[in-house]
């Protein structure tokens, strides 16, 4: 995403099992790469990744341009 990836839009580069598909190569974003998870951020893994993606999703609304 050249322009970098507009809050609530899905990354063009997860895959079907939401996993980066430029996970570890140089192209990936240097955000991702910073961003490193905590405990706070994942939660359970019984909820298949929902607190995760809303923990995600308030994260971008906190840091979305006004």
């Amino acid at each position: 995403m050249p322009q970098g990836k507009p809050a609530g839009v899905r990354c063009v580069q997860l895959d079907a099992q939401m996993r980066c598909r430029i996970f570890g190569q140089p192209e990936r974003p240097a955000v991702c790469a910073q961003l490193q998870p905590q405990p706070e951020m994942c939660g359970l893994e019984e909820d298949g990744g929902q607190h995760a993606r809303l923990y995600l999703a308030r994260l971008e609304k906190l840091t979305a341009p006004d």
